[in-house]
């Protein structure tokens, strides 16, 4: 009979992303089974993560200071928003060295099936960020996936009312493809070739 607090542990196990039910199962009994120390090493690491990191008021990049380091960076160029879904995606445009600008974070994709509409995209967060930096471009760094397709349309026709340039991502990012998953040369390529929406 397994015992609810192992049964707990690989529920829980369960949440994380690309864990199934074995490779929980798994990991559940390699971590009560070994070295105690190591286990409650990785839990503290995992609760100080967890109450150090929050969404910065500005951009909602999730970071140990408030604003962020990239809303606090002076030598960042105002002029320009690289807007994409999620924290990982900053890192990932970061590593390209293309972009100097500003970061938005969106947190989600539109998705009105899934009950994710423009306040769940901070849409009305970035409005005042734009308005608060004066930008004049817009760069829409999203998954080229249905949702991001509904996304990036959205930003664009809410957005070209105010006068700003606005550009996505193109060459060497799939349809139906991950931010995530794409290595930074191919980042940069396609930065290197977004165009005007």
């Amino acid at each position: 009979m397994a015992s609810e607090k192992l049964e707990k542990l690989e529920f829980d196990l369960r949440k994380l992303p690309g864990v199934g039910k074995k490779t929980a199962q798994r990991l559940a009994f390699f971590l009560v089974n070994g070295d105690k120390e190591n286990a409650l090493s990785l839990a503290k690491s995992i609760e100080d993560a967890v109450y150090s990191f929050k969404k910065c008021s500005k951009c909602n990049y999730l970071s140990e200071s408030e604003p962020c380091e990239y809303c606090t960076d002076l030598s960042r160029d105002n002029s320009s928003i690289c807007i994409v879904e999620s924290s990982q995606d900053v890192i990932l445009v970061e590593k390209t060295n293309m972009f100097h600008g500003r970061y938005f974070v969106l947190g989600n994709l539109l998705s009105p099936l899934d009950g994710v509409g423009p306040e769940e995209i901070n849409f009305p967060q970035l409005l005042a960020f734009i308005k608060e930096l004066g930008s004049k471009e817009l760069i829409l760094a999203l998954d080229p996936s249905t949702e991001g397709e509904t996304t990036i349309n959205f930003i664009a026709d809410e957005c070209k009312p105010l006068g700003l340039k606005i550009t996505r991502l193109s060459i060497g990012l799939p349809f139906g493809g991950n931010l995530e998953y794409t290595n930074s040369i191919t980042i940069a390529n396609a930065f290197d070739r977004r165009f005007e929406v």
